[in-house]
């Protein structure tokens, strides 16, 4: 493993990415490092707890070091009194027991509460592209995708309810769903709904309280009052909604059809927006409102000066996070795995953390150590 680069050098450049981003209207925080540790996990799933370093609290609490900073500024946000709109940068040290030494430098900014969403991508968007600038990065390749297309074809498509979750769940736990799509047309494995396909099809249609009654006391006479932090009231209602018709059987072929031809779409935006109107059009969806969104954004990112036409549009790509709910990106140097800048748009996260209602959201994560070593290594 290449040994990380001496930040000392990189600390001009660290600063100049502050002094932008205070130009541009972002109030730099500093959240603690000591976090409450539930968010994370309930956000990340218990794969994230291998990597975050924890302990607890004299009331028991699990508390953890940072594993990432996106989080504490969203709960720094609702602490100060959610409601207008407010621009944060911050960076800092955050914590994975799978770096080296256990922690790298992350720097960023988040914008909350902005209604204008395809302005506010395109801005962040841009100053993605001019923070990668400032460590001589001027072309980098940039993918984009937009979890919120996604969304809006799931709906058109009219999907079972437990479809439509095991489709957002997937794609955002793999960025992908281009090698599932065969088996979306079959029964779900065993261990899925489809084990309990004679169950769901005798309580769909039946009265919701009294199933609901019934689900939840055959888990308390089995001894089962949690799973997976879930209450048996709330695993009961995830199973009865599996009940609806058609969870427990694979996708109609027609409708698999439009997620591979929607899934295969790839170009720069202003390409993919007339394939994907054509797409619409002949399958017979409506998806006008998410695609005049697509195509505004795109406007604003050339008035912003980014060159539309070099950024790698695919309908496929997602970042391997369920709460992004429209534009997602990741800059990279050409061949190299690893992000050097990467967010995109997560207007259901604030919700989730204690918000009474969901609030417009985007933001990015810099990696600036990737960045220096791209620099070093281009230098050479």
């Amino acid at each position: 493993m290449t040994n990380p680069p001496d930040m000392k050098a990189a600390t001009p450049r660290l600063d100049e990415m502050l002094a932008l981003y205070a130009r541009a209207g972002f109030t730099h925080v500093a959240p603690p490092v000591l976090q409450p540790a539930d968010p994370f996990l309930d956000l990340s799933g218990e794969e994230m707890r291998r990597l975050m370093y924890l302990t607890s609290d004299a009331d028991g609490r699990e508390l953890c070091l940072r594993p990432d900073i996106t989080l504490p500024v969203c709960r720094l946000y609702l602490e100060q009194g959610a409601g207008d709109p407010r621009d944060f940068c911050y960076l800092g040290p955050v914590f994975r027991s799978n770096e080296p030494s256990g922690e790298f430098l992350q720097a960023g900014i988040e914008s909350f509460g902005r209604t204008d969403r395809e302005a506010a991508d395109a801005e962040i968007l841009a100053l993605a592209l001019e923070s990668a600038a400032l460590w001589d990065v001027t072309s980098p390749v940039v993918r984009l995708g937009d979890a919120g297309l996604f969304a809006a074809l799931l709906a058109a498509l009219a999907l079972p309810p437990g479809w439509k979750r095991r489709l957002v769940k997937d794609f955002a736990r793999s960025g992908s769903l281009g090698a599932d799509l065969a088996a979306l047309r079959q029964r779900p494995e065993r261990g899925g709904v489809a084990d309990h396909a004679g169950v769901l099809s005798a309580l769909a249609g039946s009265d919701p309280e009294a199933a609901h009654a019934l689900v939840t006391d055959l888990l308390s006479i089995a001894g089962i009052s949690t799973v997976g932090g879930r209450s048996g009231s709330e695993i009961a209602e995830r199973f009865l909604e599996q009940a609806a018709s058609g969870d427990a059987e694979g996708l109609p072929a027609e409708k698999v059809d439009v997620l591979e031809r929607y899934l295969a779409v790839e170009g720069d935006p202003d390409t993919a927006t007339a394939v994907l109107r054509t797409l619409a059009s002949d399958a017979g969806l409506d998806l006008t409102a998410a695609l005049d969104a697509f195509e505004q954004r795109t406007h604003f990112l050339a008035a912003q000066g980014v060159e539309v036409e070099k950024l790698r549009f695919a309908s496929a790509f997602g970042r391997p996070l369920d709460y992004y709910t429209g534009m997602v990106f990741e800059l990279h140097a050409n061949g190299a795995p690893a992000p050097l800048v990467a967010g995109g748009r997560y207007d259901g996260l604030l919700a989730r953390l204690g918000a009474p209602a969901p609030i417009p959201a985007v933001g990015f994560a810099v990696w600036p150590a990737r960045l220096e070593q791209l620099r070093l290594e281009t230098a050479r």
